[in-house]
């Protein structure tokens, strides 16, 4: 079946509302989208739809089910952040988050990780240990890279 490409920004809205209020369970979707008054640039849009597609090819390459294995949900918010560009000094300095530029990457990538991975709430209580538990591992997963895209 075919995506619906036509919803109207207030439909994204009070499905965004329906979800917030509990009233509409947590679902996956083949849809991705950029609000832009949630964009602070091109560049911005970018690296959100990097991370996006990141969450779209583990979707594709694995039989996930980041809603309620919060292990998996972990793994793939690591990729994602690690590999999108949002942990880049950039970023970060833009954020008020660089405390230092030694290990700031996977530093950044696990406290965000940690963020995404709260959000759902079959997994807020135990966070940090899912994100703990999948880093190293998940860190190091490059694919559909041969390398971290930011290594020359």
């Amino acid at each position: 079946k075919k995506p619906d490409c036509t919803k109207s920004r207030q439909e994204i809205l009070d499905q965004f509302q329906r979800e917030k209020d509990g009233k509409s369970k947590l679902s996956l979707k083949p849809e991705i989208y950029l609000c832009q008054e949630h964009m602070a640039s091109q560049k911005h849009a970018n690296t959100i739809l990097s991370h996006e597609l990141i969450h779209a090819i583990d979707m594709c390459r694995a039989k996930l089910d980041p809603l309620h294995n919060c292990m998996q949900l972990a793994c793939t918010e690591i990729r994602a952040e690690n590999l999108s560009g949002e942990c880049s000094i950039y970023w970060e300095v833009l954020r008020g988050k660089l405390d230092s530029v030694l290990g700031h990457g996977q530093q950044c990538v696990r406290r965000r990780a940690i963020d995404s991975v709260r959000a759902n709430p079959n997994c807020t209580a135990k966070a940090e240990t899912y994100v703990d538990a999948a880093m190293e591992r998940c860190y190091a997963d490059t694919f559909p890279f041969e390398r971290h895209p930011n290594q020359t």
